[in-house]
């Protein structure tokens, strides 16, 4: 693991869902139980390729997992009833640790972003839900950059809005594709693993991983 940087920190890009917000595994339920419901195919580690990716990406995923005909329209939209239910009824909690790292993150006057795969329409009422809107700088989302994670667009743009170099800013991400796009970016990283393992290519890199935000806010000690 390459030993964390504290002088390159002077701003923080966040990932959102499986890192602020404890997520992803509502999603993987809804899609699963969806198939179940629609009598279509589900594997796991399909979904798991899904994880950290913008939905422009979905349906080539799904019809190359599971043929042409996949009904990747009608999948998505009664995925999309289903989670803004859940968003509306205000379903989604944190993830562990969140408050505290924040609240380290004001002491140390670092500003921080969301840089999300989730389309700006969806991104804004889940940050807003569990109060996290009003503690953010900003938020680029996947439905604004050209190419998604893994490339460094949705970085690059995250480090713009904060008006910083790539290279001064810490991405916390949980993605092995967010991951990479961090690094395409020449941003520092953190990886937090929520339902994936880093990839061997990931591992390789010899990124930062840490096992939760609380292990995030105490490499900021050295700030």
């Amino acid at each position: 693991m390459i030993r964390f940087e504290p002088g390159r920190c002077r701003a923080v890009i966040f990932d959102m869902d499986g890192v602020l917000l404890d997520s992803e595994r509502i999603a993987y339920d809804i899609g699963r139980r969806i198939c179940e419901d629609m009598g279509l195919p589900w594997r796991h580690e399909v979904a798991m390729q899904m994880i950290g990716r913008n939905s422009r990406e979905f349906e080539r995923l799904l019809k190359d997992a599971y043929g042409e005909d996949f009904p990747v329209t009608e999948h998505q939209l009664e995925f999309g009833r289903r989670y803004e239910a859940v968003i509306a009824d205000g379903g989604i909690p944190l993830k562990p640790g969140v408050d505290a790292l924040f609240a380290r993150l004001d002491e140390l006057g670092l500003a921080r972003v969301v840089a999300t795969s989730t389309r700006r329409s969806r991104a804004l009422p889940k940050l807003e839900a569990t109060g996290l809107l009003a503690r953010l700088d900003g938020v680029v989302a996947g439905d604004e950059v050209q190419n998604g994670k893994p490339a460094p667009d949705i970085f690059l743009a995250a480090a713009t809005l904060l008006g910083r170099p790539p290279d001064q800013c810490t991405v916390i991400e949980d993605s092995n594709a967010g991951v990479r796009g961090a690094l395409a970016a020449g941003t520092q990283v953190v990886m937090v693993p929520d339902m994936l393992m880093p990839a061997v290519d990931v591992a390789a890199a010899r990124v930062s991983v840490v096992p939760s935000l609380d292990a995030v806010a105490r490499l900021l000690d050295g700030l």
